[in-house]
């Protein structure tokens, strides 16, 4: 298992193909990670045994949305959105992320139609 200590406690890579990625997180109590945002990746956050704080700056308005997960409880943030954890008791969480394939991607430079015959 790869595992890579954080200020916070440690993360290790459980899983990793095309466009999702689980980590296992274990997070100290009273520590907390950097404010970060992802270009593309939403950020799930599980909690297995503990409790965190999550914080996310919405894209739409100036407030704090913040959230106390517990045992079994989880929540999503959006790509674009800066967001930050804070370990109010000494946990493990899955974080998961993944992207999101946009079915309105395509961009014309021309329109279709029927050659004379």
């Amino acid at each position: 298992m790869n595992v890579h200590g954080k200020v916070w406690g440690k993360t290790s890579l459980l899983f990793s193909q095309n466009n999702v990625s689980i980590h296992r997180i274990e997070g100290i109590k009273g520590r907390y990670c950097s404010k970060h945002k992802h270009a593309h990746k939403y950020n799930v956050f599980f909690v297995e045994k503990g409790q965190i704080e999550v914080s996310v700056w919405k894209n739409d308005y100036d407030l704090v949305d913040v959230t106390v997960l517990n045992e079994k409880e989880s929540t999503v943030i959006a790509p674009g959105e800066f967001h930050q954890f804070k370990v109010l008791k000494d946990c493990v969480v899955l974080e998961i992320y993944y992207t999101s394939l946009c079915e309105n991607d395509i961009i014309r430079e021309s329109v279709g139609g029927i050659e004379n015959a």
